[in-house]
């Protein structure tokens, strides 16, 4: 029987906290490329990273996990020192992951619908659908997050009955897109430069965006559940990206 990739990045990122080495087995050291601007490349940057955070006595929960092609994207929950939300992305070849990105914040909330950043569905569903909701979620961020045709979000949401999952925000989109609107002198506004890259499973798709949060330089990753091609569910995680003076391999966040 066939090991999915979302399955051996499961017990790669469950690993964290368990020390298992047969998992890290999974990654092809000598061929790794890391997007963490915070940790050294190639294996020696691999094994300093696990071993610093074995010492925390880490909790990992893979909430969710998809593949798409070469690529597995995962929602995880962490509490090192500080309890954290985090999306993961892996490129694989022959196999083994031999690229990684994430973006990682500390946890909020609840919001104001009361709910959390990882809690909801994780079954996929709509297989069939993969591809159009794939294209869905890459035009909602083009026309509407980056191409700022915010009057345009009520056309590729569920409005009312869309579920938010921002710690910021209650549900429905009109609250959404008043954030949006936020000038960018506020600790809160959001301004989307790029979309980098888009993936999906089914109902399930996550955007990896380039921007600013209150003014600085972010990471700004989008997980979608698509309902009828609509989002119908949305989780995000926001992280500003060290001056490159401060990063610890050449490879850059995407």
């Amino acid at each position: 029987m066939t090991t999915r990739n979302t399955d051996k990045i499961r017990a790669l990122l469950k690993s964290i906290e368990t020390g298992d080495p047969e998992a890290v087995a999974v990654v092809n050291e000598a061929r790794y490329i890391q997007h963490n601007p915070q940790t050294h490349e190639g294996s020696d940057g691999l094994a300093v990273l696990f071993a610093r955070l074995a010492t925390t006595h880490p909790r990992v929960n893979v909430v969710r996990a998809f593949e798409d092609g070469d690529f597995v994207f995962a929602h995880t929950e962490y509490d090192f020192t500080s309890r954290r939300i985090g999306f993961e992305l892996f490129r694989f070849e022959d196999g083994q992951a031999v690229e990684h990105w994430d973006n990682i914040q500390s946890r909020e909330g609840p919001n104001p619908s009361g709910r959390s950043m990882a809690e909801g569905p994780t079954e996929v569903t709509e297989l069939e659908h993969t591809d159009a909701n794939r294209d869905r979620a890459a035009q909602f961020v083009s026309e509407v997050l980056v191409g700022g045709a915010f009057d345009r979000l009520d056309a590729f949401t569920t409005g009312d009955a869309l579920i938010q999952h921002d710690p910021a925000l209650p549900d429905g989109a009109a609250a959404w897109r008043e954030a949006l609107a936020l000038p960018e002198s506020d600790s809160q506004s959001l301004r989307y430069d790029r979309l980098h890259r888009t993936f999906a499973e089914g109902n399930f798709a996550i955007c990896q965006c380039e921007g600013r949060r209150g003014g600085e330089h972010a990471a700004l990753y989008h997980l979608f559940r698509l309902a009828d091609g609509l989002i119908a569910e949305h989780w995000r995680t926001f992280e500003h990206i060290a001056p490159r003076s401060e990063w610890k391999n050449d490879n850059g966040k995407f």
